[in-house]
């Protein structure tokens, strides 16, 4: 005799997952729309999102399908990797019967749980064209170069953390818009004045450097520690995991990420590193490759040069790692050139100044990071003020620069 009722017996597993997705639809907090969300051509079929662990892309996805289909609405589902159901089942099996229900667009967080992730999403592709894939991986994974099977058919996209601009408008309940680079460099004075006409964002700025760039600082639980747990999975997960690193060279590569931050801004002598992490060059050289592509650390190249060159500088990727790992040595200067650094990052190429400026982007525009004012004014350099509410001429206040996106 079965003990269980017959409407147990009638549900289907993709009754089961949409139980959840509701439920995560209906308590799915969003305090802040992502600019990211008006940036992504949704009408493509396979669509990937990477970012780093913390940056919000479980909430990315609920927010799209609760602001374009809503609880409730059987043609949107949204299915986390996590589950075990996936051990014994493929995406592309669980697509299909997805899809033979009326489904039209499948959200999968975390797909590189699945070995054999982009396989089953080529197979999605090729046999269901009515179904549309958007899938978050870790900013670890490589989508076009290491799986080929998706050339040609995937739509990538960043997901970063908070930019000033996304925090500013959730601390002080605004809707500021985001600038282009060469609005600002030209035209920061009146921009600047429309924003303190609605806030001061010096009242916020230091707050943004020490745990702004992560959402979660929304949580009620202290955030240098929830920080640290994040960076360590993203060394445990999406380093090791995804790169198939032994886990017995972890602390190796969690004692180079120190070792980068206690270098401060600097050039990395790689030499020195190998022996202090005892291990070779050229493995000091893979692991501050793949510190990067987890966003832990932004490698940086004199102009005209690239990787495999020696880099020039390597930076902590945002200020709040700053914050994490060496709370009691922030240096005021180096939180700034770091923000900057950050601000540009992977929308603009940054690349290491001459002894007259501290960067260069795009190849064209010089940048000098400053506290004071400058004692002598070039003219064929930008001024990026760390604490000017505003600025005059080439003299821009650094905080702007967070309003790139």
């Amino acid at each position: 005799m079965c003990i269980f009722a017959p409407e147990f017996r009638r549900t289907t597993i993709v009754e089961a997952f949409f139980r959840t997705h509701d439920y995560l639809l209906e308590h799915v907090k969003a305090p802040v729309r992502r600019l990211l969300m008006d940036e992504i051509d949704w009408s493509k079929r396979l669509i990937g999102i990477k970012g780093s662990r913390g940056v919000g892309k479980t909430t990315f996805l609920l927010q799209y399908a609760k602001e374009n289909f809503g609880v409730g609405n059987r043609k949107c589902l949204y299915i986390n990797m996590n589950n075990f159901y996936f051990q014994g089942r493929s995406i592309s099996e669980f697509a299909k019967e997805f899809h033979h229900s009326g489904g039209k667009v499948l959200l999968i967080d975390q797909v590189f749980k699945d070995p054999d992730w982009s396989k089953e999403l080529r197979i999605c592709y090729d046999t269901l064209p009515g179904l549309r894939i958007v899938f978050t991986g870790s900013s670890v994974m490589r989508l076009k170069e290491e799986n080929p099977e998706l050339n040609g058919i995937v739509s990538s996209y960043n997901l970063r953390g908070f930019s000033f601009r996304e925090y500013l408008n959730l601390k002080a309940d605004l809707k500021l818009k985001p600038y282009k680079l060469e609005e600002i460099l030209t035209n920061h004075m009146p921009i600047a004045a429309d924003v303190c006409r609605v806030v001061n964002p010096m009242e916020h700025f230091q707050n943004y450097l020490h745990h702004g760039y992560y959402p979660f600082f929304l949580e009620k639980r202290n955030f240098s520690e929830n920080l640290i747990k994040v960076m360590n999975m993203m060394m445990e997960v999406d380093i090791l995991l995804i790169k198939q690193i032994e886990l017995k060279y972890l602390t190796k590569i969690k004692k180079l990420l120190y070792l980068l931050a206690v270098n401060r801004n600097a050039a990395p002598n790689v030499s020195q590193l190998a022996l202090d992490v005892q291990t070779s060059r050229a493995t000091v050289t893979n692991y501050i490759k793949y510190l990067s592509d987890a966003r832990l650390v932004n490698v940086l190249y004199r102009l005209g040069e690239s990787s495999p060159r020696k880099p020039a500088k390597v930076m902590l990727h945002n200020t709040n790692l700053m914050q994490a790992i060496l709370p009691h040595q922030v240096d005021e200067k180096e939180a700034l050139d770091t923000f900057f650094q950050n601000a540009l990052w992977g929308r603009h190429m940054v690349n290491v100044g001459d002894r007259t400026c501290d960067f260069m982007v795009d190849g064209k525009h010089s940048v000098r990071v400053l506290l004071e004012e400058p004692k002598r004014q070039l003219n064929n350099i930008y001024y990026a003020m760390g604490n000017a509410k505003r600025g005059d001429d080439r003299k821009i206040p650094i905080w702007l620069f967070g309003f790139l996106y």
